[in-house]
């Protein structure tokens, strides 16, 4: 949990970053932004920092050596010496500019922030913040005269909505640091943020276990079942429904009884746990089989568990329970059905 409540901004630095691959430049501010008109440190904080909530946790990575990661050894510095902040802020403008080769990439301003009085899950500690605009938007002004109004528009930044965003919070510095980032264009081809870039992986926690294995529960059940068994888009959504209730009425995961609850058939308990291993060892995945499960990484995952069983383009049906009260059929002439019982109507 992030607590922002009494955040202070210490230092910003703003630069231009563009496009490499299009041969856009990088624009280097000659210091630090030192004054604001207004409230505007107020909005640039909700904007910063507002999309970070209970996301997940990585740590900063690298095959080799941990300090050859270059975002790690910079922001290290920075962390050392606050007085090298824009020095350090320059060299990472350079290193995202570097990275910047794909062709989707937007280029514009990127901001590097000291925050202090962080809390993160109770403790108090100093954060940088990484964070680049990329899309502007137009907005409208209608400025009062006298008697009348005059209309004209501005370009700018929508402050509810964050492009790309990462704060690194001065904890653990050892295992990489805690690092929690923000990006609205979740492409394969525009992954640069998160893999070029920054070079980050998630931290193995409860909230990476819960992620990960409600992920290879509804892999097999979506793509694997169906493959060995005669299973209807009915029974997939009753697993699926099964799995995440598991997840949401017990505190702590444990793989035995959790097949055991969910699968209750041999042959296909049997089957998962050969998709389950064979998941992790093709996506390189460490997963507990015992773990405190993450309420959070249950809410964040439950919405992609789809109970929605779609019949041609006339009718959806929501299945969120008990799947003996939905029977399937075909009637003589070949047309499909499905019979549902209830008790009350609402």
């Amino acid at each position: 949990m992030i607590d922002f409540t009494g955040v202070k901004l210490q230092n910003i630095a703003t630069h231009f970053v563009g496009n490499k691959l299009r041969d856009e430049k990088i624009k280097i501010s000659s210091g630090e932004v030192n004054t604001f008109e207004d409230d505007t440190e107020k909005y640039l904080l909700k904007y910063f920092l507002s999309s970070f909530q209970d996301n997940e946790k990585f740590n900063f990575t690298n095959p080799t050596e941990l300090s050859l990661n270059a975002v790690y050894t910079l922001i290290s510095r920075i962390f050392s010496n606050t007085d090298s902040f824009h020095e350090n802020s320059v060299e990472l403008s350079k290193h995202l500019y570097e990275s910047s080769t794909h062709p989707k990439v937007n280029g514009g301003e990127f901001s590097i922030c000291l925050f202090e009085n962080i809390f993160l899950d109770g403790i108090e500690t100093t954060a940088i913040g990484l964070f680049k605009t990329e899309i502007k938007d137009v907005f409208l002004k209608f400025n009062q005269t006298k008697d009348n109004y005059t209309i004209n528009y501005e370009s700018g930044v929508n402050i509810g909505k964050l492009d790309k965003g990462c704060i690194i919070f001065d904890l653990r510095a050892e295992d990489g640091y805690i690092v929690c980032i923000v990006d609205s264009n979740k492409s394969n081809d525009t992954q640069y943020w998160k893999d070029d870039f920054l070079s980050i992986r998630p931290t193995a926690d409860n909230y990476h276990f819960t992620k990960n294995f409600l992920s290879i529960t509804k892999d097999f059940v979506t793509k694997q079942l169906s493959e060995e068994f005669e299973v209807s888009k009915a029974d997939k959504i009753d697993l699926l429904n099964r799995s995440v209730e598991y997840f949401k009425i017990h505190d702590r995961f444990e793989k035995e009884s959790f097949v055991e609850e969910v699968f209750d058939n041999p042959e296909i308990i049997k089957s998962f746990r050969s998709f389950d291993e064979q998941y992790r060892e093709d996506k390189n995945v460490d997963i507990s089989d015992n773990f405190q499960i993450s309420s959070q990484a249950v809410k964040k995952q439950s919405r992609v568990f789809k109970s929605v069983l779609k019949l041609d383009r006339n009718f959806d049906i929501y299945i969120h329970g008990n799947k003996n009260l939905i029977e399937k059929g075909i009637e003589k002439d070949g047309r499909k059905y499905y019979k549902i019982y209830y008790e009350e109507e609402k």
